[in-house]
């Protein structure tokens, strides 16, 4: 198993602290080397992960709270 198959595997995964107890629709995030971020769906840990580049992820988050992305998409 390579690396970036290994990594997602063994990271701390959080879950939004707007997120409820009751098994919604929930993402959950770690922090990967290289300043990535791994997303992955909480109801499905074992599942696919996306990997966002710490640039990009910077952005998205600065751009979800001056409203520049849609929280409803």
């Amino acid at each position: 198993m390579d690396e970036l198959t290994q990594e997602p595997r063994t990271a701390k995964w959080i879950k939004s602290s707007h997120s409820g107890n009751n098994g919604g629709n929930c993402i959950e995030v770690a922090r990967l080397s290289g300043a990535q971020r791994g997303v992955r769906d909480s109801k499905n840990p074992a599942g696919p992960v996306l990997l966002i580049p710490g640039p990009e992820w910077t952005t998205f988050i600065a751009d979800m709270k001056t409203g520049e992305v849609s929280r409803s998409c």
